[in-house]
């Protein structure tokens, strides 16, 4: 999938990679994509929560070389 941007959240341990993510889509614009890889299991549930809560869709999420990927549309 192509995207406007990414950020690795790699080591980082819960709450981090929600609220790097969030700082992160704070500097893009409506509609553009941000691809977060991170290595915390939690950032599963966390992601998808983030996603519903703050209107930005979570188009997909799936694992690469044991980390997980996640692609963000923003709202």
């Amino acid at each position: 999938m192509e995207f406007n941007k990414e950020f690795d959240a790699s080591g980082l341990a819960c709450p981090m990679p929600i609220v790097k993510t969030k700082k992160a889509l704070a500097d893009m614009a409506s509609g553009q994509i941000l691809r977060v890889v991170a290595t915390d299991p939690g950032s599963v549930c966390d992601m998808a929560a983030f996603a519903e809560q703050t209107g930005n869709a979570l188009l997909e999420q799936g694992s690469e070389n044991s980390k997980f990927v996640f692609y963000l549309k923003k709202a």
